[in-house]
């Protein structure tokens, strides 16, 4: 993005109101077999903006490699650049706004990545990423609760270890891969892969520190091989705005029984 428009991208996006493991996987886009993820990265990204695209190469990235959960969400604000984010939606940018207020951030910015629902960088900062997450593991801020999830034939289990605390265990449901072309706006004429793009987020139930059991129906992910979700057990701050991540995994439809 350039001139203004690179700096209003990079820095703050003020005024816009918004309403407010280790199980083994099959596949290579879902951390390591029996080691469990080092962390969460949640990118908060958009189309519309030019400063985006290093940091979804990033998160496919970090996708690829398998040792962290890794979300995007696509947010609406910069629609009005010229052309309307095809994965974006009002809940997401509701997310990005309620970790700003829990992060004691007066705006929010793209892109944005949120690590362990602690603390903040820019996204396109892969080596800052991966450092982060190293710190806050070593510094006792890392994934400590054990989270499995395994499809059956007809539902998902998940199972969430024994802990400290009080947390919500919140599904993360998204699509694997999409393409897009860019007709309109900064990203004009680009072809963009994009990773684990988030489509909708739902609490399931409530973790009181004691090893714990929740049952899905399968059908929830609905995309076929291209359907995955993230569970994340979350702690909530002031009563409603996402916080510490305690514990996380992924699963994806293809690693379905069969």
């Amino acid at each position: 993005m350039s001139g203004t428009r690179t700096v209003r991208c990079l820095l703050l996006a003020l005024g816009f109101g918004v309403a407010m493991s280790s199980p083994a996987y099959a596949d290579d886009d879902a951390p390591a077999a029996g080691l469990g993820p080092s962390g969460v990265v949640e990118l908060f990204t958009s189309q519309g903006c030019s400063s985006c695209p290093p940091a979804d190469a990033a998160l496919q990235r970090l996708v690829e490699e398998g040792k962290v959960v890794a979300l995007s969400y696509h947010v609406d604000y910069w629609n009005y650049l010229g052309w309307e984010d095809t994965l974006g939606s009002k809940e997401n940018t509701a997310r990005q706004y309620a970790y700003a207020k829990a992060l004691g951030r007066s705006g929010v910015y793209t892109p944005q990545a949120v690590i362990n629902g602690r603390d903040h960088i820019n996204g396109s900062d892969l080596s800052g990423i991966k450092t982060r997450i190293n710190e806050m593991a070593a510094g006792g801020h890392g994934l400590k609760v054990k989270i499995g999830a395994r499809i059956g034939r007809d539902e998902i289990d998940i199972s969430v270890g024994s802990g400290e605390g009080k947390a919500d265990v919140v599904v993360v449901y998204f699509d694997r891969r999409q393409t897009v072309n860019i007709q309109k706006g900064e990203n004009t004429g680009k072809r963009v892969d994009y990773w684990h793009a988030v489509r909708d987020v739902q609490t399931i139930g409530m973790w009181n520190g004691k090893a714990s059991k929740f049952v899905l129906p399968a059908s929830v992910l609905k995309q076929g091989d291209n359907g995955g979700c993230a569970i994340l057990l979350q702690t909530i701050k002031n009563g409603d705005k996402p916080s510490a991540i305690l514990g996380a995994t992924t699963i994806l439809s293809k690693d379905g029984a069969n």
